[in-house]
């Protein structure tokens, strides 16, 4: 006699994994459109500070409260970049300008010929 097995599916699991999973999405997508949501007032945070501070500090020219500007003048900025030139340029190897090529002899090799193809043909 022959036995035959039948498998027994149970829903109850299935159905619990199968909410569980749909919750996970929904909950993270729902994470995902407050985070998005939310991201412009984030970036504006810095933002609206350096704004304040601008205004704040226009308005202290115009009522003549105006602080003396530190600057960094056409010469100092000249040594500087002329600093970093140097150095950053001292970290290579000196190489000539001049790129040269030179041709290479290749030894007969068969396997490019295309001569042993046209020779051997079978009749």
């Amino acid at each position: 006699m022959e036995e035959t097995t039948t498998s027994v599916v149970d829903w109850s699991q299935i159905w619990i994994i199968t909410g569980v999973g749909y919750t996970v999405v929904f909950f993270a997508l729902l994470m995902l459109m407050f985070l998005f949501k939310s991201m412009p007032r984030v970036l504006n945070l810095g933002l609206s500070k350096k704004i304040r501070e601008v205004r704040e500090k226009a308005a202290a020219r115009r009522n003549g409260d105006a602080k003396e500007e530190k600057y960094i003048s056409g010469e100092v900025s000249a040594a500087i970049g002329l600093a970093l030139t140097l150095y950053f340029k001292e970290q290579h190897d000196e190489e000539s300008g001049i790129i040269t090529i030179k041709r290479v002899a290749r030894t007969y090799s068969p396997w490019s010929s295309k001569i042993y193809g046209v020779n051997n043909n079978p009749r």
